[in-house]
């Protein structure tokens, strides 16, 4: 999924975004796996003139939450770097879709 969005991003000459659009899919597809119960994991990156939107649905209802992760945690960091890197970020009101989303530098619109 993460070769498919930069291939995107390529291709949509947004290139400037791929390593924090690249970085954001892996978090959350990540956590999608590993706490959607089995179900399938969807992938949608759509593009407006001034904003990059990242969907992954798991299928569950149990909405992702940012944890506190310890300094020997080896995981639990994921939803801080996404909030960390994209505009904005948040959970549909089913809980089975995260998104977020990516201002494009004024200029590539």
């Amino acid at each position: 999924m993460r070769r498919i969005t930069r291939t995107q991003l390529c291709h949509w000459d947004l290139t400037t975004l791929s390593d924090d659009a690249t970085l954001a899919v892996s978090e959350l597809v990540t956590n999608a796996i590993k706490h959607g119960k089995g179900q399938p994991v969807g992938l949608r990156v759509r593009r407006s003139p001034y904003e990059l939107l990242i969907e992954v649905t798991d299928g569950t209802p149990s909405p992702a939450q940012l944890r506190s992760a310890g300094v020997a945690d080896e995981n639990g960091r994921g939803l801080f770097l996404v909030a960390a890197l994209a505009r904005k970020w948040g959970v549909s009101k089913d809980g089975r879709t995260t998104w977020c989303i990516f201002q494009i530098p004024e200029g590539m619109a």
